[in-house]
C-alpha cells in the first residue's frame, strides 16, 4: 500500500455521495503519507475514519491497518500511555472482531501491564479464530496456568474427593437443605451435586471470568441452565435480594488451599453467615430447611518439623563461596516466604510442595502435631480467630537433625461422616504448605528437645513460625541463639518485651543492613556451586584468549583498554561481579563488568559483595543507568565500543527456553568484539520417553466416563497445555521406556547450525505406554565446560510434553519423534514405526533450516 496509490487500486462503494467518497479518498491518501513520515498516530486516527465510513474496505486495508495499530501502539507503551493504548486496540477489535492478529497482540499488551486473566481469554479467543495460529498457540500454553489451574484436572481426577463432596452434599439436601449456594463454583460441580440430589434453588458464584464462562457451558451441558443461577463476583460484594432472593441453608465451597485459609475461606463464610445463610441451629431438632450450614464443617490443622536439603537451598544461603567470591559479608539471605515479625509486608507465609516428590526426600523431626481447630458452622469462632492472642505449642523432637521447615496439611470434615485428608502421604490433588525456617544459624535439634511454635491467623492467613528451641530447661532462640532460662519466659511480659525491642533498635541497626531478600529460585542459583565454577573457568579460557589476540595486536589495540562484559541474566546474578574479579585477580587488562539488575537491593548486595571481595567500584557498574531505554538492553558499551562477553539468560526456572532468545542472540552476536562470546554459546535439548499416569491426571480430566454422572471433561479439556513445566523428573512417578537421547540444539554462535525442525529415531527399552517426553538442558558455556539443568544443585526445573495420543510400544520398538521449535515454543510429535531396517536404525531425518527473517530466529 506504501509503494502505490491505494484509491487507484481499492474497491470503491456505489458512488451515491460524492463529498463522503472524496473525504475517504482523502482520508486514505492521508494516512498512506503518515506511514511514510512515520506518523503512526496520525495515520491511525485516518484508517478509523476510512474503516468505519466504508467497512467495504476492510478487508484490502486489513494489513496497513494492523501495521499502523502495531507501531503506534509501541509508541503509546514506550511513553506510559497505557489506558490510550488500550482504548486503541478497543476500537481496532471494534472494526476487526474476528482478526487473529490483532487480538493476539492486544493479549501479549495485557499480558505485560500483569492483566493475566485478561491476556489468557484474549489468547484462547485468537485460537478459536484460528486453531492453528502458532503465536497465539505459544502464548495460550504459557499462560493457561493462570486461565484455569493445572489443579482443576487433579480435583476432576480425585474420585475419592469428589464423591465425598457428593455424599456430604446428598445428606444435607436429604435432610432438609433445599437452597443452596456454591461459592467459588469452578466448573459447577458441586452447585450441580446439590441440584442432583434434590436441591430446590441452586446458586453459584466465580470470580474468573474464563471459569465463570466455563461453568455456564458445562452448567449448560448438563441440562441445568434453567436451575441453577450462576453469577460473576465474589460472594464478599453478593447481597439479598439483589442477587439471590432469599437466605439459603446450604453453603458448599471448596475455597481452601494448601495452607487451608489462603483462599479467603474465613473472610467469605463470616460475609456468608451475617448476610447470605440461615441463621446456625439453635437447638438439635430444629427443621435444616429453616437453619444454615456450611460444608465443609470444619478442619483440622497439623504440622511437622522436617528437614530437607531441597527447601533449605530454595530458602536460605547454604555457601561461603561461588566461583571465587566471598560471600561471607553477607548476614543473611532469606526467601520472600517467612512469618517473621519483621517480614516484608509483601512476604508470603508458605509456599507449597508436595513432600513426596521432593528431590533428596526429607527427614520427619518430630511427629504430626495437632495445630488448629476450626469450625466454619460457628461464625462467632470465625470471627475471634484473627483477632485470637498468638497460640504457643510445644512439640517434642523424635529425630537428631536440622530444622529446615515446618510442614502443614489438614483435615476437611465435610460433615460427621465424610472427611478428606491432604496429608503427605495421601493420595490427593493438593500440596502440603511449607513455612520455611529462615533464623541467622543452623536450627539444629537433638532427641528430647522441644520446638516452641507460634501459631496465629493474622490477615486471614495460617502463620506458623518456630521461635525457640528449647533444651535441658533452657530456651534458645532462633533469631539470635542466645540462651535463656525457659522459666523466665514461659510468660511474656509485654513491659520486658517492648524495652527490648526499644534496645535492640540500636544494636540490630548495622547488622539488618546486611539482610536480604531473594526469590526463592535466585536464592538456589547463588548456592548452585557448581555453575559457579563452571562460569569463572569459562571466562578465565576467554580472558586469556582474549589477552593473547591483543598482544598479537599490540600495535592497533591499547594494552590498557578493558575487556566489557555484559550480563543480562534475569533477576538477580552475580555473573558481572565475577568477572570483574577475574579482571582483577589477572593483573593485567581490567574488566568493565556491566549488571542489568534493577532492583535496588539487588544492586546493594552486589556493591557489599564488590567491596567484601576488593573490586574496585569502577569495575562494576549498572548498565540500566546506562541506557536510556529500558527495552534496548542490548546495545554498544559506548559509541566506538564491542562487548568481549555478553551472558543472556536462556532458560526460565520453570524448564522452558526464554522467549525471543534466539531474537537476542541474533542481536548480541553483532555487538561483540572480534572472539568475543555469547554465554552459553549453545544449548543442547536432552529427553527421553516416559510412561506416567501423573503427568496425564495433572493435564486433562482423564477417561470416558462422566465426572460424578456430569459431562465436564469436553468442556475443561480444552484448556489442556501440552507442556507441563516446574517437574522434578528424578521424584516424578513415572517408567522409563528409553535411554536419554539428544532432542534439539540451539547455537547461539553460529546462526547456520541452527535449524526449527527436526526427526530423530528412538529405541524403546522397556514395554509401556508412552505418555511424555520429559527434557531438559545441558548448557554449553564454551566448548568443553558445560552445566545441566537436571542435577540435583540445579535451580532450574525441568518439563514435559504430553502425547495427545498416548503410543504402546515393546521393547525393541522405534518411535519417530518430531521436534520443532517456533520463537521459543518446543513441540514433539511421536509416531511408533512398525518397522526399520537395520540401515534406517540410526538415521535421523535432516533438519530444516531456520529461516533467518521469519520470527527473529537465526
Amino acid at each position: 500500500l506504501l509503494n502505490s496509490p491505494l484509491t487507484s487500486q481499492c474497491p470503491r462503494e456505489p458512488r451515491e455521495d460524492p463529498a463522503r467518497n472524496e473525504l475517504i479518498s482523502r482520508s486514505l491518501e492521508s494516512a498512506q503519507q503518515c506511514l511514510l513520515q512515520q506518523d503512526y498516530g496520525t495515520a491511525f486516527v485516518h484508517y478509523l475514519l476510512v474503516l468505519n465510513l466504508a467497512p467495504v474496505l476492510k478487508d484490502f486495508a486489513r494489513e496497513s491497518f494492523r501495521f499502523t495499530l502495531f507501531k503506534w501502539a509501541d509508541e503509546l507503551d514506550s511513553l506510559g500511555r497505557i489506558q490510550d493504548l488500550f482504548d486503541c486496540y478497543e476500537q481496532a477489535v471494534e472494526l476487526f472482531p474476528t482478526d487473529e492478529v490483532i487480538v493476539n497482540s492486544m493479549g501479549e499488551h495485557l499480558f505485560r501491564m500483569g492483566f493475566r486473566d485478561e491476556a489468557a481469554a484474549h489468547f484462547h479467543k485468537a485460537l478459536k479464530l484460528r486453531p492453528d495460529f502458532p503465536e497465539a498457540k505459544e502464548n495460550f500454553y504459557r499462560v493457561a496456568n493462570w486461565l484455569v489451574e493445572r489443579w482443576h484436572f487433579l480435583m476432576l481426577n480425585d474420585h475419592g474427593r469428589n464423591r465425598k463432596y457428593q455424599l456430604a452434599i446428598q445428606r444435607a439436601v436429604q435432610e432438609g437443605c433445599s437452597t443452596v449456594l456454591d461459592i467459588g463454583t469452578g466448573t459447577g460441580i458441586l452447585g450441580m451435586c446439590a441440584k442432583k440430589a434434590g436441591a430446590r434453588e441452586v446458586y453459584a458464584c466465580e470470580l474468573s471470568k474464563t471459569m465463570y464462562e466455563l461453568a455456564c457451558e458445562v452448567v449448560s451441558a448438563n441440562g441445568m441452565a434453567d436451575s441453577i443461577r450462576i453469577l460473576h463476583m465474589k460472594s464478599l460484594e453478593m447481597e439479598i435480594p439483589k442477587d439471590i432472593p432469599t437466605r439459603v441453608s446450604l453453603v458448599v465451597t471448596e475455597t481452601v488451599d494448601a495452607g487451608l485459609l489462603g483462599e479467603g475461606i474465613i473472610e467469605s463464610l463470616i460475609h456468608a453467615w451475617k448476610h447470605l445463610l440461615l441463621p446456625p441451629p439453635v437447638k438439635p431438632q430444629s427443621a435444616p430447611s429453616q437453619t444454615g450450614r456450611v460444608i465443609p464443617g470444619g478442619a483440622t490443622v497439623f504440622g511437622m518439623a522436617v528437614e530437607c536439603q531441597e527447601i533449605r537451598r530454595h530458602h536460605r544461603l547454604c555457601v561461603s563461596a561461588v566461583g571465587g567470591l566471598d560471600l561471607e559479608a553477607v548476614r543473611e539471605i532469606r526467601s520472600p516466604v517467612s512469618c517473621s515479625v519483621d517480614a516484608d509486608e509483601s512476604a508470603e507465609p508458605y509456599t507449597t510442595e508436595r513432600l513426596s516428590r521432593l528431590p533428596g526426600g526429607f527427614t520427619a523431626l518430630t511427629g504430626p502435631c495437632r495445630m488448629l481447630d476450626i469450625d466454619f458452622n460457628n461464625v462467632q469462632e470465625l470471627e475471634s480467630l484473627c483477632s485470637r492472642k498468638v497460640m504457643r505449642l510445644r512439640v517434642p523432637v523424635t529425630q537428631e537433625g536440622v530444622v529446615d521447615a515446618l510442614a502443614v496439611w489438614f483435615q476437611l470434615h465435610l460433615d460427621q461422616e465424610n472427611s478428606i485428608s491432604t496429608g503427605p502421604q495421601e493420595n490427593t490433588c493438593w500440596e502440603q504448605a511449607i513455612y520455611p525456617v529462615q533464623s541467622l544459624a543452623h536450627c539444629s535439634v537433638k532427641r528430647n528437645d522441644e520446638l516452641l511454635l507460634e501459631v496465629s491467623c493474622r490477615d486471614a492467613y495460617l502463620r506458623l513460625c518456630c521461635v525457640a528451641i528449647v533444651r535441658d530447661g533452657q530456651m534458645f532462640h532462633l533469631d539470635s541463639m542466645e540462651e535463656e532460662d525457659y522459666s523466665t519466659v514461659a510468660l511474656p511480659n509485654p513491659e520486658v518485651d517492648l524495652c527490648s525491642a526499644l534496645a535492640s533498635l540500636q544494636t540490630r541497626h548495622d547488622t539488618v543492613s546486611n539482610m536480604f531478600t531473594l526469590e526463592c529460585s535466585e536464592i538456589a542459583l547463588l548456592n548452585n556451586v557448581n555453575y559457579h565454577n563452571s562460569f569463572r573457568m569459562a571466562v578465565e579460557k576467554l580472558l586469556t584468549s582474549l589477552r593473547s589476540s591483543r598482544e598479537m595486536q599490540a600495535s592497533e589495540v591499547s594494552s590498557s583498554e578493558p575487556f566489557y562484559m555484559l550480563d543480562v541474566s534475569e533477576g538477580f546474578s552475580v555473573l558481572s561481579l565475577l568477572t570483574a574479579r577475574l579482571g582483577q585477580d589477572s593483573g593485567s587488562s581490567l574488566v568493565q563488568a556491566y549488571s542489568s539488575v534493577e532492583k535496588d537491593q539487588h544492586q546493594a548486595l552486589l556493591r557489599l559483595l564488590a567491596q567484601s571481595n576488593g573490586v574496585e567500584e569502577s569495575a562494576l557498574q549498572f548498565w540500566l543507568s546506562h541506557v536510556e531505554d529500558d527495552s534496548a538492553v542490548l546495545q554498544r558499551p559506548a559509541s566506538e565500543k564491542l562487548w568481549s562477553a555478553i551472558v543472556l539468560d536462556c532458560i526460565e526456572t520453570c524448564g522452558l527456553i526464554r522467549q525471543r532468545l534466539m531474537e537476542k542472540a541474533t542481536l548480541a552476536r553483532c555487538l561483540l568484539e572480534d572472539g568475543g562470546r555469547i554465554f552459553p554459546e549453545r544449548i543442547v535439548i536432552h529427553g527421553l520417553l516416559v510412561e506416567s499416569d501423573t503427568l496425564l491426571q495433572e493435564s486433562a480430566v482423564q477417561g470416558t466416563d462422566p465426572t460424578l454422572g456430569f459431562n465436564i471433561a469436553p468442556f475443561i479439556n480444552q484448556f489442556t497445555v501440552p507442556v507441563h513445566v516446574f517437574l522434578d523428573l528424578s521424584t516424578l512417578e513415572c517408567t522409563h521406556l528409553s535411554d536419554p537421547v539428544e532432542l534439539f540444539t540451539l547455537d547461539l554462535m553460529n546462526s547456520s547450525a541452527n535449524y526449527i525442525s527436526r526427526g530423530i529415531r528412538v529405541r524403546v527399552s522397556a514395554p509401556g505406554k508412552v505418555t511424555a517426553v520429559p527434557f531438559w538442558y545441558q548448557i554449553y558455556l564454551d566448548a568443553d565446560l558445560t552445566v545441566t539443568t537436571f542435577s540435583q544443585d540445579s535451580h532450574w526445573k525441568q518439563a514435559a510434553v504430553v502425547l495427545q495420543c498416548p503410543l504402546v510400544v515393546n521393547t525393541g520398538d522405534w518411535v519417530q519423534l518430531t521436534i520443532q521449535l517456533h520463537k521459543s515454543s518446543i513441540s514433539i510429535t511421536a509416531v511408533r514405526e512398525e518397522a526399520v531396517t537395520a540401515d534406517d536404525a540410526t538415521a535421523e531425518e535432516e533438519p530444516v533450516p531456520m529461516d533467518h527473517p521469519q520470527g527473529g530466529l537465526c
